[in-house]
């Protein structure tokens, strides 16, 4: 433990507190001077509705930043892509050479072929996305909550398109339209509700031989975006290349996000289901309509609520998340499920939004669907986590840690790990040129076809095929991702180790 000495010069005595001994103490200051907040004739002081007022625009700015994780998150992408790669429904970023670390968004995968772009339905009517076969994709609305698609077959289908969607991977016209549109519906056509004025469209593809990435570039490249009825005029596809010019899109961690979600409220449409935190927003400035203005003593607090806040989040995933039910896959091992409701809006209860899970996600990653959450065998993916060792300890870039699969590991497409910065989520800048392994790579196997697979600063000798790259004096941690997982993994017997620390 961590002990801070203090000496008392006129008693002569030593007292000894513990750092959270301190902290305690340091808190329980700063809450009795708000209870103890001096009221006269029964009105608070002016000192007194100073520092209340204070904390009460300081409290309502750190939730805010939380609550809108989702919206500033995606919001920060799409400005990010389009200040690199130019806007518009036509253009389609694709990652054809695989996302590196030098694309800078939360937990990408580095082991498909990636493709974000950006759609307004207010701006330009109700959008058709032609997706070609041999996808799996997600349409999102910009509260990254899956949009509303059909029911075939006594299946309701919400967000995906490709494998874990309506076309289930054969290809097909999907129309994006207003959640309250009363507009035709072609024949031929997946309808996609929105509740917010854009969407996210997002492609993985899918390739076998990674030396090869030909025909998923040629797929995704068959796709068309368009306003309905205007095919034939509509802009030409562009399809920028995000592996050769790499775009910053990750969400700010001080008190510029509120600027940010302050332009992205100017932006969207009222959502009726969304007042009450709309009031929360115009108690520390931000209207729809109106300028962002806040003052300089308003925006001193802004930021130290933005920071406050961005810790609250990294708190809440790596220490809160194991403590929320059905947050740890398996209870002898350290591996969590960042979807432990199976529920993409995280509503599994039934009554209330699970805010925790919510903001643990959010300030992790992007998009969400019921391909991504759902128990759906030989479809969708699964993507169990770690921060930490087998001992429980945070994973730190400076030991070397080995990590068993079992045999038969239970994806029916292929499996991956991908190491990732802890505070910014994105690929780890680790030196190689992707900061991840997968089972395309044909990893060296042992006579039993389990893997051992490293993670440390080097490689173990003779295991360099086996080996992703760590930073000493750096943590992250580790996904891996199970692309259409088998029976085994959900009856769990099949179950992967945890690391395991080794001598470097």
């Amino acid at each position: 433990m961590n002990w801070i000495r203090f000496v008392y010069a006129g008693a002569g005595a030593v007292a000894l507190l513990s750092a959270t001994s301190l902290a305690q103490a340091q808190t329980s200051s700063r809450y009795d001077a708000l209870v103890n907040a001096q009221f006269q004739g029964d009105f608070p002081t002016p000192e007194a509705a100073e520092l209340l007022d204070d904390e009460l625009y300081f409290q309502r700015a750190v939730q805010v930043y939380l609550w809108s994780l989702p919206a500033v998150n995606i919001w920060a992408m799409k400005q990010g892509s389009e200040k690199t790669y130019g806007a518009g429904y036509n253009v389609l970023p694709v990652w054809k050479e695989r996302l590196n670390a030098q694309t800078k968004v939360t937990t990408p995968n580095s082991d498909c072929l990636y493709a974000m772009g950006y759609v307004n339905i207010a701006k330009d009517g109700p959008i058709v996305v032609e997706v070609p076969p041999k996808n799996q994709g997600i349409l999102d609305d910009f509260f990254q909550r899956p949009l509303t698609g059909p029911t075939i077959n006594g299946t309701a289908y919400t967000g995906d398109f490709g494998f874990a969607g309506p076309d289930a991977a054969r290809g097909g016209k999907y129309l994006i339209v207003p959640w309250d549109y009363k507009g035709p519906e072609p024949k031929g056509y997946y309808v996609y509700r929105s509740r917010t004025n854009n969407v996210l469209v997002f492609y993985r593809g899918f390739f076998t031989d990674p030396k090869d990435l030909s025909g998923a570039n040629q797929l995704i490249a068959s796709t068309r975006i368009y306003p309905l009825g205007k095919r034939d005029s509509a802009e030409a596809m562009k399809f920028p290349d995000g592996s050769q010019t790499p775009a910053y899109m990750l969400f700010p961690q001080d008190g510029s996000y509120f600027d940010m979600l302050a332009s992205f409220v100017q932006d969207e449409t009222v959502d009726p289901a969304d007042m009450d935190w709309r009031g929360m927003m115009a108690a520390i400035g931000i209207q729809k309509g109106q300028p962002f203005q806040p003052t300089p003593h308003q925006k001193e607090l802004l930021d130290k609520a933005a920071r406050t806040a961005f810790n609250m989040s990294k708190v809440e995933i790596w220490n809160g998340l194991a403590s929320q039910p059905g947050g740890k896959y398996y209870p002898d091992r350290q591996w969590e499920n960042v979807f432990a409701g199976q529920n993409p809006q995280f509503q599994a209860s039934g009554t209330f939004t699970n805010l925790q899970q919510r903001n643990a996600y959010f300030t992790t990653a992007y998009a969400a669907s019921p391909g991504m959450v759902r128990d759906l065998v030989e479809k969708g993916a699964k993507y169990p986590s770690t921060w930490r060792d087998a001992d429980g300890n945070f994973l730190d870039g400076g030991n070397t840690y080995q990590l068993h699969l079992p045999p038969d590991v239970p994806a029916a497409n292929f499996w991956s790990v991908t190491v990732y910065d802890p505070m910014r989520a994105s690929g780890l800048e680790n030196g190689q040129s992707l900061p991840s392994l997968n089972s395309m790579d044909k990893p060296v196997q042992n006579a039993d076809g389990s893997y051992d697979l490293y993670f440390g600063p080097k490689s173990p000798a003779g295991k360099e095929h086996n080996w992703v790259a760590t930073l000493p004096g750096k943590g992250y941690f580790i996904i891996l991702r199970l692309y259409s997982p088998k029976e085994a993994f959900f009856k769990q017997t099949w179950k992967p180790d945890d690391l395991k620390r080794i001598p470097n």
